[in-house]
């Protein structure tokens, strides 16, 4: 077994298919429509085979969280970049375009190292090497 995606809410598909396209080499597949529910959504796909959904509703309310909100459930996604110098590349490139790193680059621990930083939707991600 392995696992397949992970899905997440956003209010602006393009927004979150260009974040991961850019810094995560993600490519975004074609985008799905449903009217009658009021649904989007837009897979980007990792060289892995690991896939994120992006979904956008006009029908639902789902409850925002304050970025990078620790709360019980699904806290942090975590993308292995390959070595610590991969890590602080992009750290530093992530920090360079403005976007919201929450700790690091440091050895954790547990052994890893890692970076955390905030999408543009506010999910904490996990770099690690």
């Amino acid at each position: 077994m392995h696992i397949d995606h992970i899905a997440l809410w956003t209010d602006d598909l393009d927004r979150l298919a260009d974040f991961y396209a850019r810094y995560f080499d993600a490519h975004p597949g074609p985008r799905y429509e449903n009217p009658a529910k009021g649904f989007e959504s837009c897979f980007v796909a990792f060289a892995s085979g690991a896939r994120i959904e992006l979904m956008k509703t006009r029908q639902l309310a789902p409850l925002t969280a304050e970025p990078g909100a620790q709360r019980m459930g699904w806290t942090h996604l975590a993308i292995s970049v390959g070595s610590d110098a991969a890590v602080d590349a992009l750290t530093q490139r992530l920090r360079t375009d403005g976007m919201v790193i929450v700790d690091g680059p440091r050895r954790t621990g547990d052994g890893y190292y890692e970076s955390v930083v905030l999408d543009p939707d506010g999910n904490r991600l996990e770099i690690t090497a």
